[in-house]
Parts: C-alpha cells; structure tokens; sequence
C-alpha cells in the first residue's frame, strides 16, 4: 500500500482517531470484536448491511448450521444473536448500513478510513472480516431514485416499521418480499405487492398467508416492471411509472417503497487497496493474519493460505490469533496468555464477577 495525494487530503478533513476498526460484522467479525475487547481494544464495526450477522442473517438466517462447538444446532439468526449478546461488554461502535469506500495509509503509520456515508476514521489496526465481499442490495436503476434511499426508498430493511399508517409499495418476487408484504400489511393504510410477473419465490405457509391477505383485500399485487418516478415540487416521492405485463403504462401511488430485489457480494473497494489479492482473496501470514500491509490483518472467508478451509469454526480461529497479534503490534511488547476461567484482568474486561 502507497501514500498517495488523496491520503493527503483525507488527512486534513476530521477524523476519529481509534485504535481498531473491524470491516464485516458477520459471525468472524463479530468474534474479532470479542477476542480484541478480551485483550482490552476498542473497536469500530463497519458494515455494509443494516444490521449484524451478515451472510448468516442475510443468506441463511432459518437454516441449521451444526458445527459450531458447544452449540449442536443453531440457525444463523440464532448464531449472530449469540455473537452479538457476547460482545456486549465491549460495546463497539458500529456503523451499519455503509460501505468502507478508502482506505490509505498515512504517513506515521496510521491508517485512514473513509466511509461510503461519510464517516472517517484514524485507527491504529484494521481487521477485514468480509467474507465473500460486502453484501451490497441490488438498486432499483430510474433516474432521481437515489436521492430518496433511506427516506421513501429503503433496500432489504430488516422489519417493516416504516410502513405504518403509510401506502406502502414492496418491491420483489422472494421470500424476503412476500414476507415484508405479509408483515406490512399488518401496519399499513395499503400494500402492494410489485413483481414483473404474478409469480413468487417463497415456501409453502408464506405463499398460502399471501393467499390469504389478497382474498382479503389486504394486499395487492400488481405484475409490471418500475420504468420512473414522479415526485411533488418538494421532491417527495408520490408515485411510481410502471410497464405492466400488458405493456400499458400507469401510475401506482405511494408513500413508501421497499425493495427486495436480493443481495450480491461485492468485493468492491477491497480491491483498490494495493493489498496482496490471490484469486480475489487477501494473502495472509498464518502467525498473525496480517496482511502484506502492517496494521492490517483479514479473518474469514476473505483470506487465503495454504490449507485454508471456509468454515465458520476456522475464521474464528483466525480471529483469536489475530487479536493477540494486533494486541502486540498495538502495545510493542509481548502478550502474556490469560484465561477467562482465572484471570481477575478478563472478568473485569466482561463484567462478571471474580471468584
């Protein structure tokens, strides 16, 4: 990694000085957090998700997962509500729902870090926990859109509050926008169900509750694709343009639209950073997993080393020893290894009683 003139620049516009910065708050990220609050270090926790648990929430948050130690089956859901209750004691600072979009070294051998929201951070340590990149929703693309996500537009929320007492427009043909369509329609004035084609992607009780609330008139759905927006002179969103399956154009009103349209990983900026990359994944030294950048390690599904297997269990391994090393780099002295079941030090650091 090189400085370059846009380091320079970032350098001189306000940033929080830390002193470890977690990118990816699924299950390994998660557990990074765990294992430097342990050796007594601060952390921020970006994510690119509006909320924890990454692709185990996001990917598979109903299905089994068995091979975890201790636990001989959870769901995903499950795992990140355990992470994320395990972490407690340390509170990181998180911020969800942006992407890391720079990151540059700087002259003193700090690290800096820009946000995709804007946020700016000066940290000592960063740990790339990505997994397979940051999952990124897939955009609804009509001109002026994009200035109307976060207030009217909203990807992938994880609950449908926002709908309430509001004529809601749910945007997808899966399981997570029958679902939201189902849940919304609990709470809204309206919902309409938006698909290119009457056609779902869900499980059976899904489908046969969306059966229900559309014999009801609770929901409608509407086949035909989103060609435009039409807004009020404050630029508030009043309704879509859309090409139904009959190829008429029309207008469909709203309050509110939430889009499913499913989630892809991006491994997006990671790339620019001047890290060693092998098959798109971040060479590591299995001493420390640091990265060919001091200061940087990567846990998880975004590294690679000779015998590296893609398994939960593993990145958190990975995690454990990159803490210590972190611990090291942070301090220049040696780490000396203590238990959770013994040391009067850790059970301060958790906030549970010494025995």
């Amino acid at each position: 990694m090189t400085e370059t003139a846009d380091a320079e620049v970032f350098a001189v516009l306000p940033a929080l000085e830390v002193d470890a910065v977690v990118i990816g708050a699924g299950p390994v990220g998660l557990f990074q957090v765990f294992q430097l609050g342990l050796q007594g270090v601060k952390v921020h926790l970006i994510d690119a998700l509006p909320y924890l648990g990454g692709q185990c929430v996001q990917l598979y948050p109903d299905k089994p997962i068995y091979d975890i130690p201790g636990i001989p089956v959870c769901t995903g859901r499950e795992l990140a509500e355990r992470l994320t209750t395990q972490i407690g004691p340390f509170a990181p600072v998180t911020h969800l729902n942006q992407q890391v979009s720079a990151l540059q070294r700087q002259a003193d051998g700090r690290l800096f870090l820009q946000t995709s929201t804007g946020t700016q951070l000066l940290t000592r340590t960063v740990f790339i926990a990505a997994g397979v990149g940051a999952f990124v929703p897939r955009a609804v693309k009509v001109e002026g859109i994009e200035t109307l996500v976060g207030t009217q537009v909203l990807y992938h929320p994880p609950e449908t509050g926002a709908a309430k007492d509001r004529n809601v427009i749910v945007h997808g043909g899966d399981e997570d926008a029958v679902r939201a369509a189902v849940a919304a329609a609990g709470i809204a004035r309206s919902v309409t169900l938006l698909h290119r084609r009457d056609v779902f992607q869900a499980d059976a009780a899904d489908l046969e509750r969306l059966a229900q609330l559309r014999d009801a008139g609770r929901i409608r759905v509407v086949a035909a694709q989103i060609t435009g927006i039409e807004t009020s002179e404050s630029g508030q969103l009043t309704a879509l343009s859309l090409l139904d399956a009959e190829g008429e154009q029309r207008s469909e009103p709203l309050d509110l639209l939430l889009v499913y349209l499913g989630i892809s990983p991006r491994l997006g900026p990671i790339a620019d950073w001047g890290l060693a990359l092998e098959r798109k994944q971040l060479v590591v030294d299995t001493a420390s997993f640091m990265t060919d950048v001091p200061g940087i390690y990567a846990v998880g599904d975004i590294n690679t080393y000779p015998g590296k297997r893609k398994l939960i269990l593993c990145g958190f391994h990975e995690a454990t020893l990159a803490a210590f090393a972190a611990a090291e780099y942070l301090s220049g002295a040696p780490v000396a290894l203590q238990y959770t079941t013994t040391s009067s030090k850790l059970h301060e650091r958790l906030g549970v009683e010494h025995g």
